[in-house]
């Protein structure tokens, strides 16, 4: 087998990625980095990211505002100290983006323009139009082409982590375009891959987010921390998921059931008249508009579609020179999608999976518990998002933590002696390969499509807004079911030239693993908490349940679960609530 040697090893090429990238290179230019991704990292996920990114910078903000809407709207089970470190990084991030090239939207006076976001009681949430992440990738790929020392392998799939001695020593790839195998020997490894969103039938997510990196992690024994908080978008296009940003909202986008109803203001979001800084209603945190839509649908006040019940999105009101302006995008993809110009008409909308805010388990140096081993973005779990993500932090989040990830994997280069264990290494690395050839001899009968559609169903019938035990359990016993059957699969292409039949293969491996975490980590916590809401346990519950779960792999049974205290440094727990009367609490 071919062995690539390099310093530091990145595995995807998104913002998180390439941020991490660039910070190698200018933290020391002796360190060479290699950037591994399945796609071009153009075509990697944070491109669709539409709304903002959200950093202190108006003159009536504060820091520590930000900290409070972060870790309130987390459901107090967010990292404090993690939280601080991110709030005030995050503005001097996004003037770095400016000073890159990054397009954000401005206003007359030449000053940066920010929208309102759910969950955020000021503006803050900086944007590009409604193409936000589109230019923060364009941004940081051409950054990156700068330095000589990032090197990429694009449209290469990492298949295993390499550990031998409780440290690790590289990744084995494969070359999606020929199916050959080679072994990337590194002395640290950053993993940035992304989320796991398309273990559900309905979500926002590219159809590369199928959390390989989080289950390779998994696999190497490193804990995915939380993985039961699963984010709904309120805002999905039924028939694709394709999302309509919060950003629509934040314009002044409003939502109606089939009444016309603005509903909103039945649950606890407050009226619909503004009240002190913003008001609340459409502005509140993604979990509860997604909880109130579940509400609508059961009193029967939802519209009939042929992909499911949806809601509408109003933005007439806003006006065509608005809409164009600021929310282009928008206007082209329900056009497009759902045959509806927001201009003159309602568009259909309904929940859709959106975010994880579950993921390998880091530290706040992004450095998980194994030597060597890094993890930022989505895939990660450092912990600011607790139990609720509130939105255009996660574009922040990727910035923050990718270049801290990046330093101390840097540093860890550099003091660490490097032991040479490339017999040993490579002796894994030909069994991981051996793993990958066995599946062309497969004699076996289950097919990868039919088994992600059950999987895709059995997520959604337990583990989606709402859940039971009942629930639970089943999708628990079926995604068992489903891991048995998978080691029967068939491949029905044994060409090696772009096989998209072996790489889907693999990638369903990786999403039952990740799915099981989720739905037994939902199993054991038995209360109500940001994303994670149970019918038969309706409270949150801080005495038992104020701290992170961890799902631990087991190869032959499901995942062991233990529990880790929430860093709790100023913000006591309180009660979560938004609208009229908040001011001062949470939004």
């Amino acid at each position: 087998m071919e062995i690539i040697e390099t310093d530091i090893a990145i595995v995807g090429a998104g913002g998180a990625g390439l941020r991490a990238a660039i910070e190698v290179a200018e933290a020391d230019p002796n360190v060479k980095v290699l950037l591994i991704s399945k796609v071009y990292p153009m075509r990697s996920h944070t491109c669709a990211a539409e709304g903002g990114a959200a950093g202190v910078v108006k003159d009536n903000d504060t820091l520590e505002y930000h900290f409070n809407d972060t870790v309130g709207g987390g459901d107090w089970l967010t990292d404090q100290d993690a939280v601080e470190y991110f709030v005030n990084e995050i503005p001097k991030e996004l003037t770095r983006m400016e000073h890159w090239g990054c397009p954000w939207s401005r206003e007359d006076s030449g000053k940066v323009a920010v929208r309102p976001f759910g969950g955020m009681k000021i503006m803050r949430t900086w944007f590009a139009a409604d193409k936000t992440g589109f230019h923060m990738l364009h941004t940081l790929f051409q950054t990156s082409l700068k330095y000589p020392t990032i090197e990429r392998l694009d449209e290469y799939y990492v298949t295993d982590l390499m550990v031998e001695d409780g440290r690790v020593h590289g990744v084995v790839v494969m070359e999606i375009r020929t199916g050959k195998m080679t072994l990337v020997r590194a002395k640290a490894v950053i993993i940035c891959s992304g989320g796991a969103g398309k273990i559900f039938p309905f979500t926002t997510n590219g159809a590369i987010k199928t959390g390989d990196g989080m289950a390779m992690a998994y696999r190497a024994g490193v804990p995915l921390k939380d993985m039961e908080f699963v984010q709904y978008h309120p805002t999905g296009l039924p028939a694709t998921g394709i999302l309509l940003t919060e950003g629509c909202r934040g314009e002044g986008g409003i939502l109606v059931n089939k009444d016309g109803y603005r509903f909103l203001q039945d649950y606890g979001l407050g009226p619909p008249d503004p009240w002190p800084r913003l008001k609340a209603m459409e502005l509140g945190p993604r979990d509860r508009l997604s909880q109130a839509f579940w509400h609508e649908q059961k009193k029967g006040r939802t519209i009939p579609s042929p992909w499911g019940d949806v809601m509408h999105l109003d933005m007439r009101h806003l006006g065509e020179k608005k809409i164009n302006e600021r929310l282009p995008l928008i206007r082209e993809l329900s056009r497009l999608y759902a045959g509806a110009d927001p201009v003159h008409e309602l568009v259909p909308v309904r929940p859709v999976v959106h975010y994880m805010m579950g993921g390998i388990h880091t530290n706040i140096d992004g450095a998980t518990p194994l030597a060597g081993l890094y993890a930022a973005g989505e895939c990660a779990c450092v912990s600011i998002n607790g139990a609720n993500r509130l939105g255009s932090n996660s574009l922040g989040e990727l910035l923050v933590f990718g270049a801290r990830a990046a330093r101390n994997a840097v540093d860890y280069v550099k003091s660490t002696e490097y032991l040479n264990k490339v017999k040993t290494i490579q002796a894994q690395a030909e069994d991981a390969q051996s793993r990958v050839k066995a599946l062309f001899q497969s004699q076996g009968t289950e097919s990868v499509p039919g088994l992600r559609k059950e999987l895709n169903a059995t997520m959604e019938e337990g583990c989606g807004i709402y859940r039971t035990e009942a629930e639970i359990k089943a999708t628990c016993d079926k995604v068992t079911e489903i891991r048995a059957r998978y080691k029967d699969v068939k491949l029905e292409d044994t060409s090696t030239v772009f096989n998209t039949d072996l790489l889907q293969t693999l990638e369903l491996g990786c999403m039952i693993e990740v799915a099981q975490t989720v739905a037994v980590s939902a199993f054991e916590r038995k209360e109500s908490r940001g994303a994670h809401q149970r019918l038969d346990y309706e409270k949150r519950d801080d005495v038992n349940y104020l701290k992170h779960s961890m799902a631990h792999f087991d190869p032959d049974g499901d995942p062991r679960i233990d529990y880790l205290d929430v860093v709790i440094t100023k913000s006591q727990p309180a009660e979560r609530i938004y609208g009229a009367g908040a001011e001062g609490q949470v939004v």
